[in-house]
């Protein structure tokens, strides 16, 4: 790719600190007065803590840089044997179904052949909490593939979000650092609405782009099923003859988009703090197996060279309107784990895991994690040899010299372990350069030096484009999302700097967090290396609520029952639903049940104060005239109907019910997003009206 010029360097004073701003922009503080200078574990002094050591501006990192490799070591062993981050994860079997050949962009294995079906492990974790922490924190989620092809173990290792934190892996242990608990005190948990991690994005403004996703609904999806997974950086793919082709990897739920509400998150950490885990366990044991569809964008180097933003850059996507995302197989989960510890604890995920056919790029935090990952494994798993455990050894054919260590299984048989040898066939393998994988032969040039390219100094244009690309709702939940956040930062300088950065963005989005915050008067813009691009074109790929299901297939109806209940509406609504594909759950006053209204039993999954509506994507509630007076004395009846009017779920409901409608404050509220339940068809009608999901028109009135 061609080269381009770096920025120099700029210096100010602010207050009583010194700053500097980095080629791409970036604004940090510097030793000045009584503040010491950075210096390694060694002592030596550091000349800048932002960048790792580059062979040029937009070139490979470097394996000498001490500094990157010191930092990263420390930070990839300072926790055991917790991962230090995705400490709490769920995984699951499966397999990867290829839908095309591919051999026309890359000699991968893995699709060489239509309807070639290839084992995999899936793990999804959220990244900032601990392995006891709750599902529904507001975080990344973590999206793993471990795919177990014929020529070697493939790891396709993403997020749930396609953009990340920070351009440089020499961050890395900063960013983390600042989302844990903070260190003098161990709290918050699993959440970042504390002043270190907003302290650390305010001054990092190539944070700005993933500080709105997080912000958004993306951060508390309804199930691990109904979110997308990225590979967020962009890679190659290599055919027989050498060609590359760039690509950025999606993986697109066959089930659409879901997310819950922020209340409603908070409620179902205290109801279920195992929310996610059991949704997963549930749908694969039942054979309502979670799908996702694999899909490649693929570009060139000229669309790279034109591209408005730098393609190494991993705090940028590619609009799926410029690069189309070409589908190219599926994913399947059709088998929980055996055994957690031994398959969801210990398997170990690595970016450096590559298969012939697909290459890295210069992608600086691509080319950091490839470093780091190995040491990551051998912390935490306590020897070299993790790759001997089932779940993360290849099931094809493998063959090396490589001998010893803690726990080593297998060792190389007979004489030789070491090539070359002069024994022939009993010498053991030997190289293949035909068949072995190749790195892509990419021209190299530039100076060594610690630099961020001027291409990576556009800190705010995608931001603006993805906020503008939500629907009103989604604006709205961002808004309120940063105003929460930013009310449990204790210092005032921190929310505003906030604010500041957020007036590149959009000034509607500022003004809401401004006012939320209560802050008297708005800061000024910050300082941008470039200005902010206002006329990106829209996307509405970026919109959960714009990409989610034509149906309730998948989902969960909570049905709350009393004695006397309607057996033919009972019966209605469990033949819809179940004909939709969805669960139906039974909660009563009682976990026995209740005694319908033809004398049957009615087993029941759930006793009210432990089901709560929240657990559920929409309810309805069937009680005779006396049961639904008897829930109108019950706080957790009340609280039923409220919470699932309030998170803007669908309601049906029997006229009988109005005196608990009355007590939980809905009855004069009622909506067309509440149906009136009397006859057998109106279960079907029902149904279709919640395969929207949300009735979001009652959260704008409501609020």
């Amino acid at each position: 790719m061609a080269k381009r010029k770096s920025d120099q360097l700029e210096t100010r004073v602010l207050g009583d600190q010194t700053i500097f701003r980095g080629a791409g922009g970036e604004t940090h503080q510097t030793a000045g007065g009584d503040v010491p200078t950075l210096t390694t574990q060694q002592g030596v002094p550091v000349a800048d803590d932002q960048n790792s050591l580059k062979a040029g501006q937009r070139g490979p990192t470097l394996v000498e840089d001490q500094h990157l490799r010191e930092k990263i070591f420390h930070f990839d062993h300072e926790r055991i044997p917790e991962r230090v981050v995705h400490a709490r994860g769920f995984g699951a079997h499966g397999y990867f179904e290829t839908y095309e050949s591919l051999s026309d962009i890359t000699r991968a294995d893995i699709f060489q052949r239509k309807g070639e079906k290839t084992e995999l492990f899936a793990r999804f974790s959220t990244v900032a909490g601990n392995r006891g922490s709750p599902d529904l924190a507001r975080d990344v989620r973590g999206f793993a593939v471990k795919f177990y092809t014929k020529e070697g173990n493939w790891d396709l290792v993403g997020n749930n979000i396609p953009v990340f934190f920070i351009q440089d892996a020499i961050k890395f242990p900063d960013l983390i650092h600042s989302a844990k608990q903070e260190p003098d005190r161990g709290f918050p948990q699993a959440q970042t609405a504390h002043d270190n991690f907003w302290d650390f994005i305010s001054l990092t403004p190539e944070s700005i782009n993933m500080a709105l996703w997080i912000m958004s609904d993306r951060t508390i999806p309804r199930s691990l099923r109904f979110m997308e997974g990225f590979g967020v950086h962009t890679f190659r793919m290599i055919n027989a003859q050498g060609k590359s082709s760039f690509v950025k990897f999606h993986w697109k739920p066959k089930q659409g988009l879901q997310s819950v509400v922020w209340n409603e998150a908070l409620k179902l950490n205290g109801a279920d703090p195992d929310f996610h885990r059991r949704d997963m366990w549930n749908a694969i044991q039942m054979g309502d197996y979670p799908e996702w569809e694999l899909g490649l964008q693929l570009f060139d180097e000229k669309f790279a060279e034109s591209f408005e933003f730098d393609v190494l850059d991993p705090t940028k996507i590619i609009p799926e309107e410029q690069v189309p995302v070409r589908i190219v197989g599926r994913m399947v989960l059709d088998r929980c784990v055996d055994n957690f510890f031994a398959e969801t604890e210990q398997v170990a995920f690595q970016t450096g895991n590559l298969v012939p056919g697909i290459d890295f790029t210069n992608d600086p935090l691509l080319q950091g994690r490839n470093f780091s990952y190995l040491d990551t494994q051998l912390s935490r798993l306590g020897s070299t040899n993790f790759n001997h455990l089932p779940i993360n050894a290849p099931r094809c054919p493998f063959h090396h010299f490589q001998q010893d260590g803690h726990m080593a299984f297998h060792n190389p048989q007979g004489r030789a372990n070491y090539e070359p040898n002069s024994w022939g066939k009993n010498g053991g393998p030997r190289e293949n350069p035909e068949k072995g994988f190749q790195t892509y032969a990419e021209d190299m040039d530039g100076q060594k030096g610690r630099y961020r390219s001027e291409t990576f100094a556009d800190h705010y244009s995608q931001a603006r484009q993805f906020y503008l690309s939500q629907t009103a709702i989604e604006q709205g939940h961002i808004a309120d999302a940063f105003v929460f956040e930013l009310s449990k930062v204790e210092t005032l300088a921190i929310r505003e700097r906030i604010v500041s950065h957020l007036l590149n963005v959009d000034d509607d989005l500022a003004g809401k967090v401004a006012d939320g915050l209560g802050l008297k008067s708005k800061p000024k813009a910050a300082d941008a290396a470039r200005p902010t691009i206002t006329d990106l074109k829209m996307s509405n790929k970026l919109s959960i609520i714009e990409n989610g299901p034509d149906s309730f297939k998948g989902r969960k109806l909570g049905v709350l029952l009393t004695d006397g209940a309607d057996i033919d509406l009972v019966t209605a609504l469990k033949s819809a639903f179940k004909s939709e594909g969805a669960q139906i759950e039974f909660i009563a006053p009682v976990v026995g049940g209740v005694e319908a209204s033809d004398g049957s039993w009615i087993e029941a999954q759930q006793k009210i104060d432990g089901g709560p509506s929240v657990l559920y994507d929409a309810v309805a509630i069937l009680a005779s005239k006396e049961g639904a007076s008897q829930l109108a004395k019950s706080p957790p009846a009340r609280d039923f109907v409220a919470d699932a009017f309030a998170h803007c779920k669908f309601i049906g409901y029997t006229q009988e019910v109005q005196p608990l409608f009355e007590k939980a404050g809905v009855w004069s509220d009622i909506d067309d997003g509440c149906k009136a339940l009397s006859k057998k068809s109106d279960a079907k009608a029902f149904v279709k009206m919640c395969g929207d999901l949300r009735f979001w028109e009652r959260e704008e009135k409501l609020g």
